[in-house]
């Protein structure tokens, strides 16, 4: 028999900014401008259907490649962003958080990044998780490298290199529940190098709408679809 859920993490790749705008022959930074405007409606809306984790793919390391004038352009929205939303994330229980290799960020806009972290740290209501300058292969490499240096001090025992999800212990969403679902705009199917262990059981939907264009609308559909599939991790579904 099959069994409704809703998903407690859910994550998605926010991809389309650029060819929305330039559908309505516009600038890219528009189009970019656009994209923040909807993570806010679908970071209200998954608050108010109840799911706790919300995890979005901003910016990649590959990102660092693309023309310096949309780099700097991303990064000041970023910037106005974190003044515009942090009160309103304490106020609203948003726990914002940022994984990636932050370092690579404007140095003023990882300071500004961080004491939003800070100071929303004891929100309960949902968890904001912002992928920025993000690689899955950069994270594995940072969770090797500190496995290493945890044996090598002791931290980690022999009998612990045995386990399965060792790694786990490392990633950066170590204190996260897995993302039960992942969803990516602008028709594109792939992953992009996006927790791509944390995704080992996630569940895909991609759909043809571009990021800006997504809402509660397109949100809840793919909510529905999610909840017609079954999890079986693997295992043999006894009611099949």
């Amino acid at each position: 028999m099959m069994t409704r859920q809703t998903p407690q993490h859910i994550a998605i790749i926010m991809d389309g900014n650029g060819r929305w705008a330039q559908q309505r022959g516009v600038s890219r930074s528009f189009g970019h401008k656009q994209g923040v405007d909807t993570l806010e409606t679908v970071l209200n809306a998954v608050a108010e259907r109840g799911i706790p984790y919300l995890t979005v793919y901003a910016f990649s390391t590959e990102n660092w490649q693309r023309p310096k004038s949309e780099v700097d352009y991303i990064m000041q929205l970023l910037a106005e962003a974190l003044c515009q939303y942090t009160d309103r994330f304490v106020r609203e229980g948003v726990r914002l958080r940022a994984i990636g290799d932050l370092d690579q960020l404007p140095p003023q806009v990882a300071q500004q990044l961080r004491d939003a972290i800070e100071q929303t740290r004891e929100g309960k209501h949902i968890t904001l998780t912002i992928a920025l300058s993000y690689s899955a292969y950069t994270e594995v490499s940072y969770a090797i490298r500190q496995i290493v240096d945890d044996v090598q001090s002791g931290r980690c025992g022999e009998a612990d290199l045995f386990r399965q999800d060792l790694i786990n212990d490392y990633l950066y969403t170590r204190d996260m529940p897995m993302p039960d679902l992942l969803i990516r705009t602008g028709g594109e199917q792939r992953l992009s190098n996006f927790l791509l262990l944390q995704m080992a059981y996630t569940e895909l939907y991609f759909t043809d709408i571009l990021w800006p264009d997504f809402d509660e609308t397109a949100l809840d559909k793919a909510l529905e679809d999610y909840a017609s599939r079954q999890r079986r991790f693997g295992k043999i579904d006894e009611d099949a």
